[in-house]
């Protein structure tokens, strides 16, 4: 019988390439770095070809046919971890591991409410959280890193299943000494048009989200500054530098009582997005990705309405 590569030699590939480092690769993979050299060895072995081109005794890039064979690695192995999940899903529903997805906009006001409730139903699933942008979250269940993700609709997200989670609108936070926030009136998009507006940098899907459900698109911010995180444009505007949008979940988080920030909602404005549970088509564990969603539907966020 022909000697075929073990699955073990191809994780061992698949994590050098990532890291093109032997030191980095065996520490990932928990082997010593002259195992996980010979296994890279015993590979070419066995192939007869170079995958790596040795750049000195931790250092290495990957030859042209090693980045194919690199893609062709992690799609056997993701097979492979599909049909070990397959047979488990089979037995024991929502256990073992499961790689899930959030982006920071959703991640920090729905997840503190809601792994409680995943540990109470399914306390035999350990899960592994990476809190990532959307387009990093796609690239990484595309390439088998994740299982599932939590992100916001709209959003291109090609052929992936989805489940909705919640819907949530934007509200207004500004200086509690801003002419603006006295009073309990909504805000009218004349209002936001007169605003310093502070909003989150590119790659944030929640900017997009919010502008175009206060119909705000084509609208300028701030070139000067854009920030990271939900909580730094909220202790900007709470120094009086100017107004953010925040989605509704995000409010009883970030708005302390005292801070100096105020909370207006808009007039007119549409629902901002949908939080949405989603996976690969096709995959073994749907049933498992559904049962998980409807736990972190039951703890949405409060401010928001599920669906």
């Amino acid at each position: 019988m022909r000697a075929l590569p073990t699955l073990r030699q191809l994780r061992y590939l698949v994590t050098v390439a990532e890291t093109l480092h032997f030191g980095q690769a065996a520490e990932q993979c928990h082997v010593t770095q002259s195992t996980l050299s010979a296994g890279i060895a015993d590979l070419e072995a066995l192939l007869g070809v170079v995958l790596l081109e040795r750049k000195s005794r931790r250092k290495v890039l990957l030859t042209p046919l090693g980045e194919d064979l690199v893609r062709r690695a992690r799609s056997i192995l993701a097979d492979a971890e599909a049909l070990a999940d397959a047979a488990q899903a089979g037995t024991h529903p929502l256990a073992g591991d499961l790689r899930l997805g959030v982006i920071p906009t959703i991640g920090p006001y729905a997840l503190p409410r809601a792994l409680p409730a995943v540990r109470r139903a399914y306390p035999d699933l350990r899960l592994y959280l990476r809190e990532e942008q959307t387009a990093r979250i796609l690239d990484d269940l595309a390439a088998g890193r994740l299982d599932c993700g939590v992100l916001a609709l709209p959003f291109e997200i090609g052929d992936l299943e989805i489940m909705p989670l919640w819907q949530e609108d934007v509200v207004v936070a500004l200086p509690t000494t801003h002419p603006l926030a006295k009073g309990s009136a909504r805000l009218t998009n004349d209002d936001l048009s007169k605003v310093e507006l502070l909003l989150l940098e590119d790659g944030h899907c929640l900017r997009g989200h919010a502008l175009q459900a206060c119909r705000l698109d084509g609208r300028e911010d701030n070139e000067a500054f854009q920030a990271t995180s939900l909580n730094t444009l909220v202790q900007m505007v709470a120094n009086g530098l100017g107004v953010t949008l925040l989605p509704r979940s995000a409010v009883p988080v970030e708005v302390a009582a005292g801070l100096g920030v105020a909370v207006r909602e808009v007039e007119g404005a549409d629902a901002a997005r949908t939080a949405a549970l989603v996976w690969r088509p096709g995959s073994p564990r749907a049933r498992d990705f559904r049962l998980l969603g409807e736990v972190l539907r039951s703890a949405a966020p409060v401010g928001t309405v599920t669906v």
